[in-house]
């Protein structure tokens, strides 16, 4: 099924997403953007269901043809202290803030979400895979959260944090458990329970 633009004509649209939001380690980081009405991207769609090299080709073409986009996060500190459901509301409010055009609607993947002081907003489910604007900013959270967890794997190779991008892999939470945490673990996620994490 080919994604759509949301239905208000004349209402300019920012979709918004994130990425990480089941780590051990790492921010959570959120996407927020705003495409042409008539804008083409090829193979478009929620990044879980494409490939890390098409995620890498979409990404500079969302970049260079959205009116405008944001990323921006929570670190794991802020994440232990807020949880990381709200630490994920608060990334995806900076990424809005940071949007060069105001929005008139805010299109959220997922079912809730903490509304945006003078912005109304539409939560949904799947929504990365039905709408344009929140399917690019599906992609640009997770793109950018990945290159992020490749440069920190080369402070902490033996996370292996370059494959695994701090989701909590058997390998991951054996090394956690081998040799503890690092300063960009969150301290509030318990590996031993990590089935509980919404991934």
């Amino acid at each position: 099924m080919a994604l759509a633009p949301y239905h208000m004509v004349g209402v300019v649209e920012a979709g918004c997403d994130e990425a990480g939001r089941g780590c051990l380690a790492g921010p959570v980081v959120a996407a927020a953007v705003i495409l042409p009405a008539r804008v083409h991207l090829p193979g478009l769609n929620d990044s879980k269901q494409l490939s890390g090299p098409r995620r890498e080709e979409l990404r500079p073409l969302i970049e260079k043809h959205a009116v405008s986009w944001c990323v921006a996060m929570c670190s794991p500190e802020e994440i232990d202290r807020y949880n990381i459901l709200q630490a994920s509301f608060m990334a995806m409010h900076r990424a809005i803030d940071g949007l060069k055009t105001a929005p008139g609607l805010l299109l959220i993947d997922g079912n809730r979400f903490t509304p945006y002081l003078g912005i109304a907003h539409v939560c949904h489910v799947k929504g990365d895979g039905r709408f344009k604007s929140i399917a690019a900013a599906s992609v640009l959270a997770k793109t950018h959260r990945d290159e992020l967890m490749q440069r920190l794997h080369a402070e902490h190779p033996q996370f292996n944090w370059a494959v695994n991008k701090g989701y909590p892999t058997e390998e991951h939470r054996a090394a956690l458990l081998r040799m503890g945490p690092t300063p960009h673990h969150r301290r509030s996620f318990k590996v031993k329970a990590h089935e509980e994490i919404l991934l």
